[in-house]
């Protein structure tokens, strides 16, 4: 997405106003929807590497030496990839070595020189909205680290093929903050409600072995052969009739997914006052300087 299009704060507004972009705030003015949403699409895409195979779409966040962290820019193009995509199936994977380490944390949160959008009334993380409510299938082909919102990216999808590199981990308690929609409505399907809160409650990082065995991915395959598997069954999937598979997809939202909508707005506003908390800079802060916390409860 061009820079010029994105609303700005100045470069000393706070970490909590920055990430209400994600659907963090509460108040002040609602930033402009990607109404024209085509126009950022494959053309524009500078962290996205978007091919089509066929009937099938190849999605690969590309920033592999931040480790596929995202920014701003990037969360704008995974929404606009996801709300514009006229595949039949979708397979999203990262640059190797990772498939996504989060949020870029000096810009995210920490107030770095990224671009800060307008303060938002709460709501779903875009991204999400349009990943968790596109009818089209969507396989995770998760090739490395998925830590953070990269986890949240692999949930959100209905398949996940792990390289046997994978790692999974919710890390956000150990930044001061609750998950997003994802950790909270579609991890306790996956793998129950007692494993899901041991996840959530400890940031404990599990390989992809364990995530086999506890539910959270459906296979595990060499790291050479991850991308030839998701392909595959993408592929199968895409040879199905396209309008039943859509309904069957949307069937499944209706029947076993929460309110995506009002599950955002509630995680927007639990982490507006998360925001404000000293555990949370005290997560921030102790991450960059690489040491331990010291969380006060406060």
């Amino acid at each position: 997405m061009r820079s010029s299009d994105r609303p700005k704060r100045s470069d000393n507004c706070s970490a909590r106003a920055a990430a209400a972009d994600r659907g963090f705030g509460v108040t002040g003015p609602i930033r402009p929807v990607l109404e024209k949403a085509a126009d950022y699409g494959a053309a524009m895409a500078e962290d996205l590497l978007i091919e089509r195979r066929g009937d099938v779409e190849l999605i690969t966040i590309n920033r592999p030496t931040k480790h596929n962290a995202l920014r701003w820019q990037t969360y704008d193009e995974l929404e606009a990839a996801f709300r514009t995509s006229t595949a039949r199936c979708i397979v999203l994977t990262g640059a190797d070595p990772s498939f996504c380490s989060g949020d870029d944390v000096k810009e995210i949160m920490a107030g770095g020189n990224g671009d800060k959008p307008l303060v938002v009334a709460p709501r779903i993380t875009p991204a999400a909205g349009a990943m968790l409510h596109t009818n089209v299938p969507v396989i995770a082909a998760v090739n490395g680290a998925a830590v953070g919102w990269g986890m949240e990216m692999a949930m959100m999808a209905d398949i996940r093929v792990a390289s046997q590199k994978a790692k999974f981990g919710e890390l956000f308690v150990l930044r001061g903050l609750c998950t997003d929609v994802a950790g909270i409505g579609r991890l306790a399907q996956l793998v129950g409600r007692e494993t899901a809160a041991e996840l959530l409650f400890t940031g404990d990082i599990i390989d992809a072995e364990t995530a086999q065995r506890i539910g959270l991915v459906s296979r595990v395959v060499p790291h050479e052969a991850l991308l030839d598997t998701a392909m595959a069954l993408a592929t199968k999937i895409a040879e199905r009739p396209p309008l039943a598979v859509q309904k069957i997809k949307e069937g499944l939202r209706l029947a076993v997914d929460p309110d995506w909508t009002s599950l955002g707005e509630w995680v927007s506003r639990s982490l507006t006052e998360l925001f404000r908390t000293e555990d949370h800079k005290e997560g921030v802060r102790s991450f960059l300087e690489k040491r331990a916390p010291n969380y006060v409860g406060r």
